[in-house]
């Protein structure tokens, strides 16, 4: 049985920015200086996206050291340790892409498989890279919590250079060198770096060296690959800081010029998407999930070898495979979800907890993660779905709200409770953590207590902000491809969301579950095409109030705008 939808959730508004504010955005369109003040750019100098923008590689901490350290190592074995997502993929694809054009004799990757080894550089999977004699071991997206795993290579003689944008913890591996740009005291412009943006700025720098030691082009190779950086960043769900949207928007550019590794290429396809048209949200939401997929379920390593072919064939081949395991991850992920969904509607709105935390048994540790983020937008609070890791271990994977870390609140759970948590890490607004199931309810319990200490302020109304109000006679298709070309819209620099009363005219339902429809604007205008994905069930007669997006729709090869429907309530049943 389907659980009954959540309540409608209220609507607020973004403060308007100043008229001063607004000045500082002479020559382009109102509407678009709005909403770029609303997203904090200070000045029109941060909507230029070239590369010449970009932090300067030099600002990175220990980059040098980190660079040298690959280059002595040039004519041995180098080990990429590689992490089992799309960020952790698209760092290993970049990594070996770029030394084997450097000109590197011997690069290989490895990464672990989740259910054998778990996250990270682990001592287990050190000693599995042993045994292949590297003369340095490389991590992407990881190992900045690596302390066991960093002292067992040590202990076998085998340098580590770390490269990673986790947040640390209290203790530091004893790495070779150590690349984040979140370490204490880094005064790196952009702290927001996804994995695979530290590992472009560690090639970028490599790349110059090179140049400066007589390598022809060696310094342009890894901008080649900013297609790869792009989906990295986009997938993980990063803040766009401007540094991140330089980043994107030249992989963007790259992709729709034709120029993207064939993977990148072959995924678009599967999807459904154009290269040509590509933008942030197809990264996001078509090819990400599908090498994410293959992580969650089996083993990444058929996402990163679509990402490293050149054969076209070959990589429609691991697209067409990776689109398999996409769908048995959404089958289960289905299934996980009704019985979350259950499992906090039965407790009843009123007694959810602070901090949720739900688990089955039965449930499949690698979708956990995506669990939590659904129970989050159901609940509006800081949820941490649990699956079993083994006979005696539950995997838990938080996803939390604005205004909550989520990593401080494990850090405040652990130091509450010494030896609760076996190992935890992670962001402001994801984490993992380990710990033994029979524990679980004690976990709960001390989750929601250091959550309510922590944040007695915390909003749980999961109000949706938008950008006011949208005329109605800027509903048109110029306005829709202004809006799609403008800026790589994502995490931290959302894409523009607004609000208004508009007479439903026709509805219907497609597909399985969501609802198709032609509204007007109560300020009057055209009627216009509105879509409202798994929403067949929602209340739309008469006068409704929409929270939406203005999209391109293409169908047949005729572009109209229409509106991307977040929610529909009843007129005024949410406050401004």
């Amino acid at each position: 049985m389907r659980s009954e939808a959540p309540r409608a959730r209220p609507v607020v508004a973004r403060p308007k920015p100043s008229e001063t504010k607004l000045a500082q955005f002479g020559g382009i369109d109102p509407l678009l200086a709005r909403l770029f003040a609303m997203r904090g750019v200070a000045a029109s100098e941060e909507l230029d996206l070239g590369l010449g923008r970009l932090a300067p590689v030099s600002a990175l901490e220990h980059i040098d050291e980190a660079a040298r350290l690959v280059l002595d190592k040039k004519d041995e074995r180098i080990i990429v340790v590689g992490d089992f997502d799309v960020d952790g993929a698209t760092s290993t694809a970049l990594l070996l892409r770029c030394l084997r054009a450097f000109g590197f004799s011997d690069v290989g990757y490895l990464v672990p498989n989740r259910f054998e080894f778990g996250y990270g550089l682990s001592p287990e999977i050190v000693e599995v890279a042993a045994q292949r004699s590297p003369g340095l071991l490389i991590t992407v997206d990881n190992g900045v919590s690596s302390v066991a795993g960093v002292a067992k290579a040590k202990s076998l003689g085998i340098p580590v250079l770390v490269t990673d944008h986790h947040l640390p913890g209290s203790e530091l591996p004893v790495a070779d060198v150590i690349l984040n740009p979140n370490l204490e005291g880094s005064t790196f412009p952009s702290r927001n770096l996804a994995g695979v943006g530290v590992a472009f700025y560690l090639v970028a720098r490599i790349g110059r060296m090179l140049e400066e030691q007589g390598v022809a082009g060696a310094a342009r190779i890894p901008a080649r690959y900013l297609d790869l950086v792009a989906l990295g960043t986009v997938a993980d769900v990063v803040p766009l800081d401007h540094n991140n949207r330089i980043l994107v928007q030249q992989g963007l550019l790259r992709i729709r010029a034709g120029h993207a590794v064939p993977g990148i290429d072959a995924l678009l396809r599967q999807s459904g998407r154009q290269g040509a048209r590509c933008v942030s949200t197809d990264l996001g939401f078509a090819v990400g999930p599908r090498i994410n997929a293959a992580g969650r379920l089996e083993d990444i390593s058929v996402g990163i070898e679509c990402l490293l072919t050149d054969d076209s064939s070959l990589a429609d081949e691991h697209a067409r495979e990776l689109d398999r395991i996409n769908s048995e991850r959404r089958d289960i992920q289905a299934t996980m979800r009704e019985q979350a969904f259950q499992y906090v509607d039965s407790i009843g709105e009123q007694r959810w907890p602070a901090c949720v935390c739900v688990y089955d048994s039965a449930w499949h540790q690698g979708i956990v993660g995506l669990i939590a983020a659904r129970v989050r937008e159901r609940c509006h609070r800081p949820v941490i779905a649990f699956a079993r890791e083994d006979a005696r271990f539950l995997k838990g994977s938080a996803r939390s709200i604005p205004g909550v870390h989520a990593r401080d609140l494990l850090e405040a759970i652990s130091s509450a409770a010494p030896g609760l948590i076996t190992k935890f890490g992670g962001h402001a607004m994801a984490a993992g953590l380990t710990l033994e199931e029979s524990r679980f309810n004690e976990f709960g319990e001390l989750a929601a207590a250091q959550m309510a200490r922590l944040y007695p302020d915390a909003d749980f109304s999961g109000a949706i902000f938008t950008d006011g109000t949208l005329p109605g006679t800027a509903m048109n298709l110029a306005f829709a491809r202004t809006l799609r070309d403008a800026a790589p819209w994502g995490s931290g620099f959302p894409e523009p969301l607004w609000s208004g009363d508009f007479s439903v005219v026709e509805q219907r339902t497609v597909g399985s579950n969501h609802l198709k429809l032609r509204v007007r604007s109560a300020d009057g205008g055209q009627v216009i095409d509105a879509i409202a994905f798994n929403q067949a069930g929602a209340a739309c007669r008469g006068v409704v109030q929409l929270a939406f997006k203005l999209d391109v729709n293409e169908f047949r090869g005729v572009e109209n705008p229409q509106l991307v429907v977040e929610q529909i309530a009843p007129l005024h049943a949410s406050a401004a």
